[in-house]
């Protein structure tokens, strides 16, 4: 077999081999992703399967915020907002970057009125409208093709209602726990599952999973008080986190499975509350921020400072102040921190390097398993380690025989 890989590799063409170095990078790396023109300020709060689209918003020249959709290529994007708003904010993006979703806003004194956006290149920004008889409406997460959106809306009661939004059926209200008002904010790879909080009976705000077939579940919360927020789930649904309130009122970063229930994550020396935004497809990585530091969680290491682990990236004086999102296979982060260079609070994305999630030989994550896939594994064919990346398709430590099989048994597949 090596040494079929061997006469496979030779006959793969240089362009592949450039196409591949271009856009496959190893190195870990911070990249500060500056502001729209004249602005002073910008925070990303969503990343692409692969790390090459990051949305957010930005302030412009005329100190209004705007939704931006950033690519390594374009710069940052300014999406604009509906016709009737000032300023919109982009909170989620599909798997392959083409779809954003958002909201659009417009403040006139104390009045403020919101409408939830999906954008894509070919259509630019379409207003989702509202539940019947409502007015304002927000939209925080997108499934990973971009078919499914969830956020909340004003009913005819001027209730917030979490909605679950398709492009075939509009936009469905969620309910609540048996009291008045719930918010979503994140969503399944499928879209079948919902996460948010919710008022129940008692008027606690409470932090749910909604499906069709179960509706709203009541996901609890930390012993000795009343309150919790879902912002995340993994793209199974089977893993949700958020935030907590504990017996002595702080905020605690938290993750939930349908086994273990709510696990208090902690928090970072020398802060007392931290706050969950993010986590991978397999649940395994959680992303956040405590006090002012964003976090990196999992199982094995807890919560990490990642201007610790990363410090060598960062310049004197810079500082990654709060995680608001990740990759499926945890390998890039995005948030808002700290730029010394410029002087400016601003989006970053954060590349910590290949991690290993078993897969089914679409290495690049593009949803279909093709020559660049069996390229990519035959160029690392051989190599061993713990950071390998997606070429180690089964997560044994090694390139070899098994993830080359896997590429070719599965090659067409999502194409």
């Amino acid at each position: 077999m090596k040494h079929m890989a061997h006469n496979g590799f030779k006959a793969l063409t240089s362009a592949w081999v450039l196409a591949l170095l271009a856009t496959v990078a190893w190195s870990q790396s911070i990249t500060w992703l500056g502001t729209l023109p004249g602005g002073g300020y910008s925070e990303a709060s969503g990343v692409s399967a692969n790390g090459t689209v990051v949305v957010g918003f930005a302030v412009n020249a005329a100190g209004y915020s705007h939704a931006f959709r950033w690519t390594a290529s374009g710069g940052m994007q300014d999406l604009g907002t509906l016709p009737g708003y000032d300023m919109s904010y982009a909170d989620g993006v599909s798997a392959d970057g083409s779809v954003v979703v958002g909201t659009a806003v417009y403040e006139y004194y104390y009045f403020y009125y919101s409408r939830a956006f999906r954008w894509t290149a070919s259509g630019g920004m379409q207003d989702l409208g509202t539940l019947p008889g409502g007015g304002s409406s927000e939209a925080y997460g997108v499934s990973a093709d971009g078919a499914v959106v969830v956020g909340w809306a004003e009913n005819a009661a001027e209730q917030w209602r979490a909605f679950r939004w398709t492009v075939d059926g509009g936009m469905q209200d969620l309910g609540t726990l048996g009291g008045g008002r719930s918010r979503a904010y994140g969503v399944s790879a499928d879209g079948a599952v919902v996460v948010g909080w919710a008022v129940n009976a008692a008027e606690q705000e409470r932090a749910f999973r909604w499906t069709a077939s179960g509706g709203m579940q009541d996901l609890g919360t930390l012993p000795g008080y009343d309150t919790s927020y879902a912002s995340g789930v993994s793209a199974d649904g089977a893993v949700v986190v958020g935030w907590a309130e504990n017996a002595a009122e702080q905020w605690r970063a938290f993750r939930w499975t349908v086994d273990g229930g709510m696990q208090d994550l902690g928090t970072l020396p020398g802060y007392d509350m931290s706050y969950a935004d993010g986590v991978s497809a397999d649940g395994s990585v959680v992303v956040g921020g405590s006090g002012r530091r964003a976090f990196r969680w999992t199982a094995s290491g807890g919560m990490e400072d990642l201007n610790t682990t990363y410090a060598s990236l960062l310049t004197n004086g810079s500082y990654l102040r709060w995680a608001t999102a990740i990759s499926p296979d945890g390998r890039y982060i995005v948030g808002q921190g700290y730029n010394a260079a410029t002087g400016r609070e601003e989006a970053f994305l954060l590349d910590t390097g290949p991690r290993c999630t078993t897969h089914n030989g679409d290495v690049d994550a593009n949803g279909c398993v093709d020559d660049a896939d069996l390229l990519a594994v035959l160029f690392a064919f051989g190599n061993t380690g713990s950071t390998l990346g997606r070429e180690d398709t089964n997560c044994d430590g090694t390139v070899d025989d098994a993830d080359l099989l896997q590429v070719l048994f599965n090659f067409g597949s999502g194409c």
